[in-house]
């Protein structure tokens, strides 16, 4: 009768080593970016969220008869708040926020490459609907 010496191996090869390493390494290549868009995403939402007291105002003024038309809807009258500049201020993401002729416009920081966000409404009519613009759009930040 033969005698066979078994061994036991213990731990990885090369090979599966290299093969978690490249697994690893494609998931961070895909998942960087993402997180990335992600992050901006998440700051760009105090632009988005600055344009509220803006838009309800509109919304107001609109079903209580002060604004017949677009052309009425500017900072600071018929009961629109005035314009926001907040580009002195290095914790605001938002750095300006103004309506022109009922558009609402929003400004990033350079924190969120001064992307745009822009609030088109359809009229003064019931039903209101807004149109989203601007350049997050194309960023997919908004």
């Amino acid at each position: 009768m033969m005698k066979m010496n078994k061994t036991n191996q213990k731990g990885f090869t090369l090979i599966e080593l290299m093969i978690v390493v490249a697994i690893i390494g494609i998931l961070a290549a895909i998942a960087l970016p993402a997180y990335q868009t992600y992050t901006q995403k998440s700051k760009f939402t105090e632009v988005v969220m600055a344009t509220t007291a803006f838009k309800s105002a509109f919304e107001v003024a609109a079903q209580t008869g002060e604004i017949t038309a677009l052309a009425e809807a500017n900072p600071g009258v018929n009961g629109f708040p005035a314009a926001i500049d907040n580009s002195a201020d290095p914790d605001s993401i938002a750095d300006s926020v103004t309506i022109a002729n009922g558009v609402i416009q929003a400004t990033g920081s350079a924190e969120v490459d001064g992307l745009t966000f822009t609030l088109t409404p359809s009229g003064v009519d019931a039903p209101i609907t807004w149109e989203k613009g601007g350049t997050c759009v194309a960023a997919g930040v908004c």
